[in-house]
Parts: structure tokens; sequence; C-alpha cells
């Protein structure tokens, strides 16, 4: 059931014990949300607990280092930036039949949860977060900040991508603003700095990128034993699969990063009118219209022959 800030107000004020879950692979968004809702629960006198299906990455250090929560046996449950219960992973089993609140921007969202607060138009789940919090007059904290920041930052490509809203930038310049956060350093951390791993990846990424359909589309799969050769971890292919179109024919590109055996996390990205969240949606994965995602098993010839396939139908080519 969607609803909107007046009943997820009421929710959260009534709410004790909660754990807040975040999505497997976790992003800028899905961390920021979690741990900015944290910080606003625990305003509110209400403790509560972020788990994820993966370790976060140590690049998001400066917003987990907090603590995710202390241990306890949880009352209320709650679920951000996931727009199918699939994405929790391991959690699924746990956590995936029971959330009360789900908040979110995916307009691929499945509904999955009793209450859904949906913002299909918002650039990030933070963007919805502090929204939220300014109803509710909820008080902010530096940390908290920096969290909304981050995750409005990453999931809008640093600003530059379609997702991006005038709502985002006006969130953005507030918290710049009014909490001093160290917005510069934010950045560095979450575009400029690499492993040698990572740009050893880059380096290869003529050589690693497959092109189909006279160059519309472009795959750039990435497999275990790639990881292991160039020391590079899978946490550090994120903001990877933009590269994929950045070739003047691109129309979509993928990135596929092998979880496990056979396991592949495909990213999708559209360099213009094509609507990847549909394409996603057709293979049990969704998200965007210009960035979305699935995640596909079987030998990597026959994902890339369906991946192409669904691809082509999509151009109508």
């Amino acid at each position: 059931m969607y609803i909107d800030f007046r009943e997820a107000e009421l929710f959260l004020r009534n709410c004790e014990d909660a754990v807040i879950v975040t999505h497997q692979n976790p992003d800028g968004d899905c961390i920021g949300s979690g741990f900015a809702l944290k910080d606003i629960l625990a305003e509110l006198g209400i403790r509560s607990r972020v788990v994820c299906s993966d370790e976060f990455p140590k690049r998001f250090d400066f917003l987990t280092n907090v603590g995710a929560g202390e241990d306890f046996e949880p009352k209320s449950f709650i679920s951000v930036d996931i727009a199918d219960k699939k994405l929790m992973g391991r959690y699924e089993a746990v956590y995936g039949d029971k959330i009360q609140l789900c908040i979110d921007h995916h307009i691929s969202n499945k509904d999955y949860a009793e209450k859904t607060l949906l913002r299909g138009d918002a650039a990030a789940a933070c963007e919805v977060i502090y929204d939220l919090a300014q109803f509710m007059g909820a008080d902010i904290s530096r940390h908290c900040a920096m969290c909304l920041y981050t995750g409005i930052a990453t999931d809008s490509g640093c600003f530059k991508y379609d997702c991006t809203t005038p709502r985002a930038h006006e969130i953005a310049a507030e918290m710049m603003r009014k909490y001093d956060i160290n917005f510069s350093r934010i950045n560095r951390y979450m575009f400029d700095v690499k492993s040698k791993g990572r740009m050893l990846l880059e380096s290869r990424l003529n050589e690693l990128m497959e092109s189909y359909l006279g160059g519309k589309l472009n795959i750039v799969a990435v497999t275990q034993d790639m990881m292991k050769e160039m020391g590079v971890a899978m946490e550090e292919l994120e903001g990877f699969a933009p590269l994929t179109i950045q070739l003047e024919e691109s129309e979509v590109g993928i990135l596929m990063r092998e979880r496990e055996d056979g396991v592949f996390k495909c990213s999708f990205r559209s360099a213009n009118d094509i609507n990847v969240s549909e394409i996603c949606q057709r293979i049990g994965g969704g998200g965007h219209a210009k960035a979305a995602g699935c995640t596909v098993s079987g030998d990597i010839s026959d994902i890339k022959k369906q991946l192409v396939e669904i691809v082509e139908k999509a151009l109508g080519s």
C-alpha cells in the first residue's frame, strides 16, 4: 500500500527497536538513507540498527564508523532504497516478509511492504528521507547531513545524471550551507579515489568492452577471476557502469559483475531514450529509466546472448 508523508510520520513516531534493511552491494544512497534514518530516529528517542547482506565498503567509513546500532530483537521493520525484497540478499529470508515501511524512489518498486513511501521523481532515497524529515520537523545532525548529501551525490552521478532534480540541488546546497559538510572530500572519495586494481581495470576497458547491434549496445563482463587477477573488489566497480555508454554510437551499456560462480549482477545504463528499467523488469530486475539492474545466472556466453536479444527488441532494430 502506497502512503504519504503523514502516514510515514505516524509510523516512525510510533515504531520502536527498528531494524533498517539496506540492499546487497550497498551504494552511497542505500548507506546514506539507512544511516540518515537511524540518526533521525535517534533524535526521536527511538533506537534502530542498520543491516546489510554485504559489508559496507571502506570508502563509506566516514558514514558507518558511528556504528550500525546496538544488537536487539527488532519490533519494527523498515527498508530503504530497496525496490524488490530479493535485493536484500541473505536478509530476504529473515526480513523480506516482515517489512512494515519501505522508503524508496524506484518506479519499479514491487510494493512488497505493508506500507510504501514512494517518490519516483526523486533523484535518490536520501532526497525522500530529507523531505520526510522536514515534514516531521525532525532535527538533522551534521552526520545525518553528510549521509543525505552522499546519497544524493552518488545516485545523481555528482549531479550529472538525468535523474538529477532541482530539489536534489536545493537539498545539497542546504547541507553545505547549514551544516558545513566537507562536500569536496565526500566527492573525492566517492568519484575520484581509486585503487590500483580499479585503475588497471579502467585501462583495459577497450579490451574488455564488446560492442553489438552496430555499436548501439556495449557489454563489459568482469569475472571473479579478473577481479582476483587485478586485485579489485566487487564494490570498487560501483560507478563503472557509465563508462559503457561513453562511445558515440552507444544507446545501452551493460556492466556484468560476477558475484559468485555463474551469478552476474548486471548494471544497465541508457545514453538517450531507451528505458532500461523496462528491459530489466523483463528479466527480474528494475530501477530507473536511465539506470537499472538485474541479477542473471548461467553461462556467461548464454547470458550475453540473452542480453543482446532483449536489448535488440527494445531498440526495435
